[in-house]
C-alpha cells in the first residue's frame, strides 16, 4: 500500500484524510504532520491515525509527500524537507496543494531530480465533491500523476493540466466556489425582497442548484441547451433572462475571471 505523509491538519488537509480513509486506506498508512498540539489531538482522536511534529522522519517514510498548508507557510515546510534524506529507499513523489506555488520552486529546494505535482483543489473537497487539478513538474513521470490522481479521486473529480494553465484554473475552479456562493446569497436576497421568508428561500435556492447542477452532470446536455429548454418564448424565464444580460453578467464573470487568472500569476512571481 502507498504511504501517505499530510503535511498540515488545517481544512484541507482533514478533508483529504476523512476521503482517503472513507475509500479504503488504512489508517496505518496516513501520517499526519501537525505542529499545534491541541488540533494534532483532534486529528488523532477523530481519524485514529499517526500525528507527528517531526516532518522529517514522517517524509523519510512515506510515498507520497503531500503540502497542505497555506502559501505564507510553505517554506517553513520546504527547509526541513530540504535537509531531509528523501527518496533513498522509494519512489517518492512530492504533492503540492499550496496555491501560486510552482514546481520550479518547490524543485529548488528537494534533491536533484524529485517528482513535484502541483494541484489546484477547491473547498468542496470537504464534502467529498471537489475539483481538483493536477499538473506536473519537471520530474514527474506519468505513473506519478496516475498515483496523484488516485489520491484525489477519493475526494472529487481530477483533471490533468499543463502547469502553464494554473493561473486560469485557480480563475475558474480555485476561486469557483465563491462566485457560487454569491450568486446563491444574490438569489437568496431577492426571493427575500420578493416576500419569502429567508429560510424558504434559502431551501428552494440550495435545492435549485443542487439538482441543477445534477441534471447538467448526468443529462450529456450543455449548458446552454438546458437553459434553452427552461426558457419559454415570451415567458417569465426570458423576461428574467433579458435583465441578467441586460445587467452584464456574461462580461462580467469574464471580466471576473481575468482579474482572478491576473492576481494568480502576481502571486506566483512573488512567491519565486
Amino acid at each position: 500500500m502507498t504511504r501517505i505523509a499530510v503535511i498540515g491538519g488545517g481544512r484541507i488537509g482533514e478533508a483529504l484524510i476523512a476521503g482517503l480513509l472513507e475509500s479504503g486506506r488504512l489508517s496505518k498508512d496516513l501520517v499526519v504532520v501537525e505542529t499545534h498540539q491541541e488540533r494534532a489531538h483532534q486529528i488523532a482522536d477523530r481519524f485514529g491515525v499517526r500525528v507527528t511534529d517531526d516532518l522529517a522522519d514522517a517524509a523519510v517514510g512515506a510515498d507520497l509527500l503531500v503540502i497542505a498548508v497555506k502559501p505564507g507557510d510553505v517554506d517553513a515546510v520546504l527547509a526541513p524537507l530540504g535537509k531531509a534524506e528523501l527518496g533513498n529507499d522509494r519512489d517518492q513523489v512530492l504533492v503540492s496543494l499550496a496555491a501560486g506555488v510552482p514546481t520550479a520552486r518547490l524543485e529548488g529546494k528537494l534533491p536533484a531530480g524529485f517528482p513535484v505535482v502541483r494541484v489546484m483543489p477547491n473547498t468542496p473537497m470537504l464534502v467529498g465533491q471537489g475539483m481538483s487539478v493536477i499538473a506536473p513538474g519537471r520530474y514527474a513521470r506519468p505513473q506519478h500523476l496516475d498515483l496523484v490522481s488516485e489520491l484525489l479521486a477519493a475526494v472529487g473529480k481530477v483533471v490533468t493540466v499543463a502547469e502553464t494553465q494554473m493561473d486560469a484554473v485557480t480563475a475558474v475552479s480555485g476561486s469557483g466556489p465563491a462566485y457560487f456562493f454569491l450568486v446563491v446569497e444574490a438569489m437568496v436576497d431577492a426571493g427575500v425582497g420578493l416576500g419569502l421568508t429567508r429560510d424558504v428561500a434559502t431551501q428552494l435556492v440550495v435545492q435549485t442548484m443542487i439538482g441543477s447542477a445534477a441534471l447538467l452532470d448526468e443529462s450529456g446536455q450543455t449548458a446552454a441547451e438546458l437553459r434553452a429548454a427552461v426558457t419559454s418564448p415570451a415567458g417569465t424565464t426570458a423576461a428574467a433572462m433579458r435583465e441578467l444580460e441586460r445587467g452584464g453578467v456574461r462580461s462580467s464573470f469574464l471580466e471576473a475571471l481575468v482579474a482572478a487568472k491576473q492576481r494568480s500569476v502576481e502571486q506566483g512571481t512573488s512567491a519565486e
